[in-house]
């Protein structure tokens, strides 16, 4: 007998971590409760199993943490024989850490751009000098935010279909949550490093404006959205999946600047500690906004497929 045939997927749900039910929710929950998702897929090239919805044609993926996690989980799904992405939308749905300035815990942001925030030249802060406003020098460059900046060594941000990212901002900014969180559109860093503190949010939004043209307005912190989208990428370049049908979805569980007269060892210690300030707010936004799209597109597939 021959292989089965390929389950045409129209929907690809992304989160990044999965912990063990005793841990509590995670951002894969609510989707495998809620679409619902009930059959499992062995994915031994992955972090977890996959969860699939046969007949609405939904699949979701958990990349674990970090960029090079999710990169190497990305490519091995839209490697998966088993699988039809071309046609496929993919929704990217995590927690986030926040700049106060542009967002308010349990808010939601749709990411118009998505930028590299690990691969750069470091020069440890106390070395530095005294002139510079930060020890990070983007590759190629010999100094902090040297214009132009250079794409020759590798692709440093991405920007995701704007007419998709509209039309899904548009689709859910009405969905204002009971604490007044709103649905927003912006730029996420995606950095290994959980980083936290006034200065480095600084570093951020301008490092974010530097790889953009001053085009991105920097609202989020992530760990693995630069992978994602790099394998995407290369992925779309081998006919595997469709680059433009890409949405990325971040809602607030922290901010990266702790509150007024609290110094960020310490904040960053009571994080550490206690769990993210609106952990369980984020989780819910995340589905609550996503879901909104999820739906649309599935339900109405005639449409958009």
């Amino acid at each position: 007998m021959g292989k089965p045939p390929a389950v045409a997927i129209k929907l690809v749900i992304v989160t990044m971590f999965d912990p063990p039910a005793r841990a509590g929710p995670s951002e894969l929950t609510r989707w495998v409760e809620r679409v619902p998702l009930p059959e499992r897929l062995e994915f031994p090239l992955g972090d977890r199993e996959l969860r699939l919805n046969r007949e609405r044609g939904v699949l979701a993926v958990v990349t674990g943490v970090g960029n090079t996690k999710a990169a190497a989980t990305i490519m091995a799904l839209g490697l998966d024989a088993r699988f039809d992405l071309t046609r496929s939308y993919w929704l990217v749905a995590g927690i986030a850490g926040a700049d106060p300035n542009a967002m308010t815990l349990g808010s939601a942001a749709w990411a118009d751009w998505i930028v590299d925030g690990d691969l750069a030249n470091d020069i440890d802060p106390r070395e530095m000098p005294p002139d510079w406003p930060t020890g990070r020098v983007p590759l190629g460059k010999s100094a902090p935010y040297q214009p132009p900046p250079s794409t020759l060594t590798t692709t440093m941000a991405w920007r995701l279909n704007p007419a998709l990212v509209d039309w899904a901002y548009r689709l859910t900014r009405g969905l204002v949550s009971p604490d007044g969180s709103a649905v927003l559109t912006g730029a996420v860093l995606a950095s290994n490093s959980l980083w936290h503190g006034a200065l480095l949010n600084r570093w951020a939004a301008a490092w974010v404006k530097y790889w953009t043209g001053d085009e991105g307005r920097f609202v989020a912190a992530a760990m693995e959205d630069a992978g994602i989208v790099s394998s995407l990428h290369a992925l779309a370049r081998a006919g595997r999946v469709e680059r433009e049908r890409v949405l990325i979805l971040r809602t607030a569980s922290n901010y990266v600047v702790p509150p007024s007269g609290v110094a960020p060892a310490q904040s960053l210690a009571g994080e550490m500690r206690n769990g993210f300030s609106a952990y369980d707010l984020a989780l819910n936004a995340a589905y609550r906004v996503g879901s909104v799209v999820a739906d649309e597109l599935t339900s109405h597939w005639e449409k958009y497929a």
